[in-house]
C-alpha cells in the first residue's frame, strides 16, 4: 500500500495501520503484509524486504525479535505525522538494530542478479604491459604515453544457462508476450547451496556454483589453519595480487552565484589475490584526511583497524576470484576534471543558440590521463533537424534527439596539460506536432498565457519577456512528464559530460602497493591501478531554470 499509493508518504488516503501512515520513504522497500482470514481476524507479516528487478518482485522475510515487531506496530498507530532524524524509536532506529535487514537485502540482491542474469564478478583493472618503473615510467607518463589498462577476467567462469532455459533479463516488452521465464532450477540450486535451512551461509554466486561443480578442495591444510566459508577451494598457479581503485564522480555544475556546485565521489577498492594456501594479506589505506571519507563498508573477510592519522590498516584472508574489498563515498577533493558553463537560449520556437566554454584537466598532472571526454546535449522532446557551429577542438555528430560533442577521442588521451574547449552555434528543431494531452495539463498551461494575437504581439515587443513567452508556447502542447526523463521536462535543460581518467583517484584515497605484506611470505608481485569515470555529470543551462536542493548545515 505504501509502495503503490503514496511512495511511503502519508496522504489523505492513508489510514491507521497501513505502511504509509508511518510516513517514512523507507516503507517503499521494507513493507508489511496484512494477511486476512475468512473466519475473521488475521495477522501481519513484517519486515518484508521488497526489491524490484526487471519484471519481477523479490520478497524476503527475515526473522526478527518480538520487541522490534511491537515497536513497528506502535508506529502504525501514532497520531502525529513523520518523525525526526534525532528522535528515538523511529523506523530507521528500529531497523538499524536489526542486522537481519542488511542480510535480507543481500539475499534479495543476489536473487535478483540470478533472475536477471547479472552474475558477473567485480571488475579488476590490470595493466596490459609490464611496468619498468623508475625514470622510464616518469618520462613516458609526462608525455602522455602509458600502458593501456584492461579488465581482469575471473579465474573461474560461472555456469552459463542453456538456450532452452535462459536466465531471464529484464523485459521491456513483457506486456506484449508475457514475462520471459528464468532458469528456476538454477535459482533453486543456488538457494539450497547458499542458504541451507533458510540461513544464509555464503551468498557468493561463483563460490556456490564452483562447489556444486567441483566440490570442496581436496588439498590438505595445515592443522593450525581453518578454511573459511568464502574460500571453498584453493588456488594453484602463478601467484600475484591485483588491486584497483574504481571511482565514479557525480556532479551538478550551475555556474551561478546563488546556487553552489555539487560534487561527490563514490568508489570501491577491488581485489584479486591469486595466492596459494590460506595467507593473510595486510595493506594500509592512505589519504584518509585528504579524502574525508563520509561512508565506508568492507567485505566480510576484512578486519579494519581504527583510523590513525592519515592511515588505516586492513587485514584479510582473500577469497578466490575478483571481489570488492571496500566501498566508500567522499567529496571530490581536487578541481573538477571538467568545469565551465553551458548556455542555451531559444531565439524562436524552433531554433536555439548555445554556447559551451569548458576547461579540461586543469591542475591535473601526470600520471593522470584522460582517455576520452564527450559532451551530450539531449533533447528528448524535440526532433533535431540541423545544427551550425564548429568547436575549437574535437568533432560533432547528431541524432534525432541529441547533439554529441567528442572533445577527447579514445586513443588520443590528455595527460600532463589542460585544454580549453569552446563550442558555440545554433540548433534547429523540426516543427512541433500538436498532441492530444490531458485536459487538466492543457488548462494549466494555456491559462498561464493569453492566446489572443494582440497579447502575443505585446509580449514579443518586450525583450525581457521573450524567453518566457517562447518557453510557454513550446510547452503548451507537451504531454505530461515522462518519469524516465524528468529533468528534460519544460524549462529544465542540461548537457551531460562523460569521461574516463586513469592514473589516480579523485578522492585522494589510495594504497601503497609497496606496503602490502603477505603472511606467510611469498614472492608475489602486487599490481595497483586507479580509474575514475563520470556518473551523472551535469552542466545545467545557466540561462534557464534548474533544480537544486538546499542542504541543512547540521542535522
Amino acid at each position: 500500500e505504501g509502495t503503490a499509493r503514496g511512495s511511503g508518504i502519508r496522504t489523505n488516503l492513508s489510514s491507521v495501520g497501513l505502511d504509509s501512515w508511518v510516513d517514512d520513504p523507507i516503507t517503499r522497500h521494507i513493507i508489511s503484509l496484512q494477511i486476512d482470514k475468512e473466519e475473521g481476524g488475521g495477522f501481519m507479516l513484517w519486515p518484508v524486504v521488497l526489491q524490484k528487478r526487471g519484471s519481477y518482485y523479490v520478497l524476503v522475510l527475515p526473522l526478527v525479535d518480538p520487541q522490534s515487531f511491537k515497536a513497528f506496530e506502535s508506529l502504525l498507530k501514532r497520531p502525529d505525522c513523520g518523525s525526526s532524524a534525532k528522535e528515538n524509536g523511529n523506523l530507521s532506529s528500529i531497523l538499524l538494530n536489526l542486522p537481519c535487514i542488511t542480510g535480507a537485502f543481500m539475499v534479495a540482491n543476489v536473487i535478483g542478479d540470478i533472475i536477471t542474469g547479472d552474475v558477473a564478478e567485480p571488475e579488476v583493472i590490470v595493466s596490459s604491459g609490464p611496468s619498468v618503473g623508475g625514470l622510464l615510467d616518469s618520462l613516458t607518463g609526462s608525455i602522455g604515453i602509458t600502458a593501456r589498462s584492461k579488465p581482469s577476467a575471473a579465474p573461474v567462469a560461472a555456469p552459463v544457462a542453456s538456450v532452452s532455459s535462459p536466465v531471464g533479463a529484464a523485459q521491456s516488452d513483457s506486456l506484449k508476450g508475457g514475462i520471459r521465464p528464468f532458469d528456476k532450477e538454477l535459482l533453486r540450486s543456488f538457494i539450497i547451496g547458499a542458504m541451507p535451512f533458510g540461513t544464509p551461509q555464503d551468498l557468493n554466486y561463483g563460490n556456490v556454483s564452483s562447489i556444486r561443480t567441483t566440490g570442496y578442495s581436496a588439498d590438505p591444510l595445515p592443522t593450525d589453519q581453518k578454511q573459511p566459508a568464502w574460500k571453498p577451494y584453493l588456488y594453484k598457479g602463478r601467484q600475484r595480487t591485483l588491486f584497483s581503485s574504481l571511482e565514479t564522480i557525480n556532479a551538478a555544475l550551475y555556474d551561478r552565484d546563488d546556487v553552489p556546485d555539487f560534487l561527490s565521489v563514490s568508489g570501491q577498492l577491488t581485489c584479486r589475490a591469486e595466492l596459494e594456501g590460506l595467507p593473510d594479506v595486510s595493506l594500509p589505506l592512505t589519504g584518509l584526511k585528504t579524502a574525508r571519507v563520509e561512508v565506508s563498508s568492507f567485505h566480510h573477510c576484512v578486519q579494519a583497524s581504527e583510523p590513525t592519522g592519515n592511515k588505516q590498516s586492513l587485514l584479510f584472508q582473500p577469497p578466490l576470484g575478483n571481489f570488492v574489498l571496500m566501498h566508500y563515498q567522499a567529496p571530490c577533493n581536487i578541481d573538477p576534471p571538467v568545469k565551465g558553463f553551458y548556455q542555451l537560449s531559444m531565439v524562436s520556437e524552433n531554433e536555439g543558440a548555445f554556447l559551451f566554454k569548458l576547461r579540461l584537466m586543469e591542475g591535473y598532472k601526470s600520471p593522470f590521463l584522460m582517455e576520452f571526454c564527450m559532451v551530450t546535449m539531449p533533447f528528448p522532446r524535440r526532433r533535431v533537424a540541423s545544427y551550425d557551429g564548429n568547436p575549437s577542438v574535437g568533432t560533432v555528430s547528431m541524432t534525432e534527439h541529441l547533439i554529441e560533442w567528442r572533445i577527447v577521442s579514445s586513443g588520443r588521451g590528455l595527460s600532463g596539460r589542460s585544454i580549453e574547449a569552446t563550442f558555440s552555434g545554433t540548433v534547429r528543431f523540426h516543427p512541433r506536432t500538436t498532441q492530444r494531452v490531458n485536459s487538466s495539463f492543457r488548462s494549466a498551461t494555456t491559462t498561464a498565457f493569453a492566446e489572443d494575437s494582440d497579447c502575443e504581439q505585446d509580449i514579443t515587443k518586450n525583450g525581457a519577456n521573450l524567453d518566457d513567452y517562447l518557453m510557454e508556447k513550446m510547452n503548451k502542447d507537451l504531454q505530461a512528464v515522462d518519469l524516465e526523463e524528468p529533468l528534460s521536462w519544460q524549462a529544465y535543460n542540461y548537457a551531460k559530460v562523460s569521461f574516463k581518467i586513469v592514473g589516480g583517484t579523485l578522492s585522494g584515497l589510495i594504497i601503497d602497493p609497496r606496503s602490502v605484506t603477505i603472511y606467510p611470505s611469498v614472492k608475489a608481485p602486487v599490481e595497483y591501478s586507479m580509474q575514475a569515470s563520470s556518473g551523472d555529470y551535469i552542466l545545467w543551462n545557466t540561462l534557464g531554470k534548474c533544480p537544486s536542493a538546499a542542504l541543512p548545515k547540521e542535522l
